[in-house]
């Protein structure tokens, strides 16, 4: 998968403005949200048949190498952010839990959770490529449940086939995405679009910028592959919002 930024691959994060590329680049806490970058290498795109009832996740396709990208919002503390007068709280919310499991039934996902930071060089490190089926959070943002909007990201495909995002642009509005949070509380998202941007024009605010109410965000690479540059040229986002909350 990959997340907006100039191009690049390894997620990293940058200041709003910029767009998804190979890397994503930390931006400066002044200069508001950021942008990730992710990597793509080797590869082919991946399938673009709509999901089957859940049962199959893909086909079996050629082995590309592609990492999946992801943005993050700028770093918060686990206590509660003073009130923006421009943006008093909205809906339902929950007390901060790192999560444990994403489950979305229509698309028959139900996967783990890594927890992804800032690395060396200022570069977000992606989830691993050696397992498929594993999401990745952005640890230093808001927890799924929370006020804000939370970033996960996952991989279309890897170098061994077809990843846990794979048909994530085929996600409904309406379709609810569940995470299974530490404190044994589940979050029902209800997603409200899926949409594609090209990297070179991601639009960085709209995905990344802190909201008054609860909100998610995940994202893949999506679009034509480039094998010149070894990148897939656009990213798919999905925008969610808290429907609903269970204590564990």
């Amino acid at each position: 998968m990959a997340a907006p930024q100039s191009p690049g691959s390894t997620p990293t994060r940058s200041a709003p403005g910029s767009t998804l590329g190979r890397a994503l680049m930390w931006p400066a806490v002044t200069a508001g949200l950021g942008m990730l970058l992710i990597y793509n290498s080797f590869g082919t795109s991946a399938d673009d048949k709509p999901p089957a009832p859940p049962a199959a996740v893909a086909p079996a396709m050629p082995a590309p190498e592609v990492l999946g990208s992801h943005a993050a919002p700028r770093p918060v503390a686990p206590s509660k952010p003073p009130v923006d007068p421009a943006k008093p709280p909205v809906g339902p919310a929950m007390l901060r839990s790192v999560p444990t499991r994403l489950q979305i039934p229509s698309l028959a996902v139900n996967a783990p959770f890594t927890s992804l930071a800032v690395g060396a060089g200022g570069r977000l490190n992606p989830p691993p490529a050696n397992d498929p089926n594993l999401v990745g959070w952005f640890k230093d943002g808001v927890t799924p449940g929370e006020r804000g909007a939370s970033i996960i990201a996952g991989h279309v495909d890897t170098k061994t086939g077809p990843a846990v995002f794979l048909q994530l642009r085929f996600l409904k509005p309406g379709a609810t995405v569940d995470i299974i949070r530490a404190d044994g509380s589940v979050a029902t998202f209800k997603v409200d679009s899926v949409e594609t941007f090209s990297k070179a024009k991601f639009p960085d605010k709209r995905v990344y910028s802190d909201t008054p109410s609860a909100q998610l965000r995940l994202i893949t690479c999506g679009g034509p592959y480039n094998k010149t540059v070894k990148d897939y040229e656009d990213n798919v986002v999905a925008f969610a919002h808290l429907d609903s909350s269970k204590n564990g």
